[in-house]
């Protein structure tokens, strides 16, 4: 049997990073070199109970670290966290880290992306969200760089959406709070949809691309549950839980004034230069955020997914909020946490961003 193949990571202690390292060093495929600020962290050490996770403690904002990072790396997932550093940070970082990479002799690239929602939308202002846009550019720019570097490193586009997770975790865009025992979603989505992933599907997905590089080569992989509208969310809830629930449509204004978790004419990324122009509030950021999901209902709008695409690559996936739902409560059940309707009370209810933990504050 060979030995484990390498794999360099960035962003491997956060959410999504955490699925991917996960099913990765769990394989027995691969082994994982993790890029992170603290060595020590509990998120490092839970990632080292999976399975071979060597940390390197360093920042993506460094040549050297990056270098050292990629040095002896079959592969490589980088996915850069712009909440921290900013949309033109995060572009830079981006673009360098995949040169630095093929400096250091990677073999095949996995890019966290983000949907290029300016674009999509015809260029309209009011779809300009930075932290999908930085992704998406710099996404759509590594596939172009590689169809000119196949003899060195191959690539490839992990591109998800938000986090189904956060609709049953605190202070995140789309949080639940608990009103006369009835669990309410106060979101400004209209009839519109959000096509929402799940973060236990990341890790398959992402293994998926490294299992067959030339399959994957130069693909976009594009991955969702399901569109889900407000009717759906609540319905979908009820129907697992037996518990009361609703999905209340609100206008931007108020969606910024009682549901938004800080304050949301501060810089959307907290090491962003607030007197930088380019600098995008949380309220710009998250009002063309809440435009692009009011545009694609039906996964007929502004984002759209293949749908059949991802069934023929993980058969078993999560298909439906209802599908997330029930696995999440029996989940919690399993785990010792309660049921779903248990975790979403005030007392009980958890985060899944780290930079919730990391209160929003830390170095690149």
């Amino acid at each position: 049997m060979s030995s484990p193949k390498l794999i360099a990571v960035i962003g491997g202690t956060g959410a999504q990073g955490t699925s991917v390292v996960r099913e990765l060093v769990k394989s027995g495929l691969y082994k994982v070199r993790a890029l992170t600020r603290d060595a020590s962290s509990s998120r490092l050490q839970d990632l080292q109970s999976y399975g071979p996770v060597e940390p390197l403690e360093g920042t993506f904002a460094s040549e050297a670290d990056l270098r050292a990072l990629f040095h002896g790396a079959w592969g490589a997932f980088v996915n850069l966290d712009g909440f921290n550093s900013g949309e033109k940070t995060e572009m830079y970082w981006s673009i360098r880290s995949y040169e630095l990479a093929i400096e250091e002799g990677v073999k095949f690239f996995v890019f966290g992306n983000l949907d290029y929602l300016y674009k999509k939308s015809g260029y309209r202002p009011e779809f300009r969200a930075g932290h999908y846009d930085g992704k998406g550019r710099i996404g759509e720019w590594i596939l172009q760089q590689n169809k000119d570097n196949q003899d060195r490193m191959k690539a490839a586009l992990f591109t998800t959406s938000p986090y189904m997770e956060m609709t049953i975790t605190a202070h995140v865009p789309m949080s639940p709070t608990v009103e006369d025992g009835v669990l309410t979603w106060r979101l400004p989505l209209n009839d519109g949809a959000v096509p929402f992933t799940a973060l236990d599907d990341c890790g398959y997905y992402v293994k998926w691309l490294f299992d067959d590089p030339e399959r994957a080569n130069g693909m976009d992989l594009e991955v969702a549950l399901e569109h889900v509208s407000l009717q759906e969310l609540a319905r979908a809830f009820t129907k697992v839980t037996g518990k009361p629930s609703r999905a209340i449509n609100v206008d931007l204004d108020e969606y910024f004034a009682k549901v938004w978790a800080f304050d949301p004419d501060t810089p959307v990324a907290y090491n962003a230069d607030p007197s930088d122009p380019a600098t995008l509030t949380a309220r710009q950021n998250f009002s063309a955020f809440w435009t692009a999901w009011r545009h694609s209902g039906g996964n007929v709008g502004v984002l759209r997914r293949d749908y059949k695409r991802l069934d023929e690559i993980h058969p078993n996936r999560i298909r439906s909020a209802e599908d997330f739902f029930r696995r999440e409560n029996e989940k919690g059940i399993k785990n010792g946490w309660g049921t779903l309707w248990e975790r979403v009370q005030p007392e009980n209810i958890g985060h899944v961003l780290k930079l919730v933990e990391d209160r929003r504050a830390g170095k690149l």
